[in-house]
């Protein structure tokens, strides 16, 4: 697999890494879920929800939020009574999605071989060093 660009080997400053920067916005498992349901197509709050049932509505609001503060996704209101609010993802979002989707069939695949190893490493004796 060609690789688009690599990792600076310098330290990575917190306040000016590019990687942790993004990251910090997109790398938490409840905005991987919405990307991934908004992936399919719009939703509505109340759809995300059900999509994502562990979520709480206050976690949801902030990621929707924050998600599309990065211009990652859309907040699209339709003036009715009441109103109808709808998310969707913008092309900036999909791209995402496409390498989250690589990361998604890694694990499926890699799952038995991380089990088996954390079933390995929690059953040796503990050295506390």
């Amino acid at each position: 697999m060609a690789r688009l660009h690599t990792v600076p080997s310098a330290p990575l400053v917190p306040e000016t890494c590019p990687v942790r920067q993004v990251l910090d916005g997109i790398g938490d498992k409840w905005s991987i879920l919405v990307l991934t349901a908004l992936h399919v197509s719009s939703r509505r709050f109340s759809e995300l929800r059900r999509d994502i049932p562990d979520v709480s509505q206050k976690m949801l609001t902030y990621t929707l939020r924050k998600l599309e503060r990065d211009g990652l996704l859309e907040r699209i209101v339709t003036p009715t009574t009441p109103p109808r609010v709808d998310y969707r993802l913008l092309p900036m979002g999909e791209t995402l999605f496409e390498g989250l989707s690589f990361l998604a069939s890694w694990a499926t695949v890699n799952r038995p071989g991380i089990d088996a190893a954390r079933s390995a490493f929690d059953s040796r004796p503990r050295d506390d060093a």
